[in-house]
C-alpha cells in the first residue's frame, strides 16, 4: 500500500497549486488525474495566453448562495500574490482589459511555473491514474490524525490523512470534466448546489431568430442586464451575433445571472441618446434612417433592424425626415431597450465554467475543510464562481492556498 498525508484529486489550477504549497510546507503529497494531460483549461483559456487574474478581486466578483464565503481566502491569496509568483518564474505578462492579466507567450509557461512549484515541494503525480474508491477511516493507524483514507486507485491502494478533491465542474467535457467531485460531496452527505452551465453563450427560438443569425459574427459594445429591479445585474461588454443566439464577453458574464424562462434587456448604443440624435436628425438630414442609424450602430445591424420595423408595426425604410415622431421615438426604444428571452444556453461544451457545486455551507472559509473530516474542496468543484475575466482563475489560486495552510496546521507541520 502507498502512504501519503495528502492526495489530491484533480490536476487543474487548483490541484497543482495546493499540492506545491503543501509539499513546499512539509508535506507529503501526491497528486492524481484520470487525464493524460494537466492543467488543459489553463492551456486553452485566453487564446492559448491565459487570463491568469485580474488586479481588481473582490467577493463582489463572485456568485454563490453564500456570497460572503469567498471573502476570507481572496484576502488572504491576492492577486498581487499570484502576480509575485509568475514575476519570480520571470513569465512576461500584460494587461488587456479592465484589469485582465495575460501571459505574453503562452499559457504553457504558467503550467510549467506550477509543475516547477510541484518539483519544488517533492510532489508526486500519477497521471492518467483513475480513482475507483475512496473510503473514510474512523481512525489513522499512522497516528497522523485522528482520521485517514484509502483511496482504490489505478495503481493501487493508496492510504493518506487527508483529501482535497480539485476536480472542477462539469464545463467543457471534451477535455475531461466529471462529476466526480458531486459524487463524491453525495458520498458523505454533504450537498451539492444543483450545477448549471455559466460564461456561457445564450440561444433562441430558431423562426424567432431567424432575421438576426444573418449577422452572425458581427460584434458591438452594449449595455446587457437581466433580473427584476431589486436584483438586476448588469453589465457593459460587447455583445456577439451567432448562427444560434448571443455570445461575446457581455452576454458570458450576464449568463451566469440568467434565470431560464426570463428575458434580458440591451441597449445597442449605450453612449448614444437614441431619441435626441434621431429627432435631431429629423430637421438636419435627408438619409435614409437605415444610414443615419449607421453611425450608431454596424450598418448591418441598422439594416436589419429597420427592415425589422413592419413586423414590430412601424415604417422604418424610408428617409429620417419623412419619419414620423412616433415611428423614431420607437425605433430608439428598441434599441436602447431591446427586451427578449433566450430559450436556453449552448450547455456546458461552451460554457467556460460551472456555477453551483459543492454547498460553501458545508465547508471552512478558512481551510476549504468540509464537515466530513479530513475531505477539503477547492476550485471550481465548490458553489463560488467567478465573473469572466481571470476571476476564476484567482478563486482556483486562492482557495487552494487556504487549503494548503489548512492542511499544514491540521497535519501540524506549521
Amino acid at each position: 500500500m502507498h502512504s501519503f498525508d495528502v492526495v489530491i484529486v484533480g490536476a487543474g489550477a487548483a490541484g497543482l497549486f495546493c499540492a506545491g504549497v503543501a509539499g513546499q510546507l512539509g508535506l507529503k503529497v501526491l497528486v492524481l488525474d484520470h487525464s493524460e494531460k494537466v492543467a488543459e483549461k489553463i492551456r486553452i483559456s485566453g487564446g492559448g495566453r491565459s487570463n491568469f487574474t485580474n488586479l481588481d478581486v473582490s467577493a463582489a466578483n463572485f456568485i454563490s448562495e453564500n456570497p460572503r464565503f469567498a471573502k476570507s481566502a481572496l484576502s488572504r491569496y491576492t492577486p498581487a500574490d499570484f502576480i509575485g509568483l509568475v514575476k519570480k518564474h520571470g513569465i512576461a505578462f500584460h494587461e488587456k482589459h479592465k484589469g485582465q492579466l495575460f501571459c505574453d507567450r503562452s499559457a504553457e509557461d504558467l503550467i510549467a511555473m506550477l509543475l516547477a512549484e510541484c518539483a519544488a515541494g517533492g510532489v508526486e503525480r500519477w497521471q492518467p491514474c483513475a480513482v475507483k474508491a475512496l473510503r473514510f477511516l474512523a481512525s489513522s493507524a499512522h497516528g497522523i490524525s485522528a482520521s485517514s483514507y484509502e483511496i482504490d486507485s489505478d495503481r493501487g491502494t493508496i492510504h493518506c490523512a487527508a483529501v482535497v478533491i480539485a476536480t472542477g465542474g462539469l464545463s467543457i467535457p471534451k477535455i475531461g470534466a466529471t462529476d466526480f467531485g458531486y459524487r463524491i460531496a453525495k458520498q458523505f452527505d454533504l450537498p451539492v448546489v444543483t450545477p448549471r452551465p455559466a460564461l456561457v453563450p445564450l440561444t433562441f427560438d430558431e423562426a424567432a431568430w431567424a432575421p438576426f443569425a444573418e449577422l452572425s459574427g458581427l460584434s458591438l459594445p452594449v449595455d446587457i442586464a437581466t433580473g427584476a429591479k431589486k436584483n438586476s445585474m448588469s453589465f457593459r461588454e460587447d455583445l456577439l451575433f451567432t448562427h444560434r443566439g448571443l455570445s461575446g464577453p457581455g452576454v458570458l458574464q450576464i449568463s451566469s445571472y440568467w434565470a431560464e424562462g426570463t428575458p434580458i434587456r440591451l441597449n445597442l448604443a449605450p453612449t448614444v441618446d437614441l431619441a435626441q440624435h434621431l429627432t435631431q436628425a429629423k430637421g438636419s438630414s435627408r438619409k435614409r434612417i437605415a444610414n443615419e442609424l449607421a453611425g450608431i450602430v454596424p450598418s448591418r445591424l441598422a439594416d436589419t433592424w429597420v427592415a425589422q420595423g413592419q413586423a414590430w408595426g412601424h415604417d422604418w425604410q424610408r428617409p429620417v425626415n419623412e419619419a414620423s415622431d412616433k415611428a423614431l421615438n420607437a425605433l430608439a426604444e428598441r434599441l436602447s431597450r431591446w427586451e427578449l428571452t433566450p430559450t436556453g444556453t449552448e450547455g456546458y461544451r461552451k460554457a467556460e465554467v460551472t456555477a453551483g457545486g459543492v454547498d460553501t455551507k458545508v465547508l471552512s472559509s478558512q481551510t476549504m475543510e468540509s464537515k466530513q473530516p479530513g475531505l477539503f474542496f477547492i476550485g471550481e468543484v465548490m458553489d463560488v464562481t467567478g465573473w469572466l475575466g481571470g476571476y476564476n482563475f484567482q478563486w482556483a489560486w486562492a482557495s487552494a492556498f487556504a487549503c494548503a495552510h489548512g492542511l499544514a496546521a491540521r497535519l501540524k507541520t506549521l
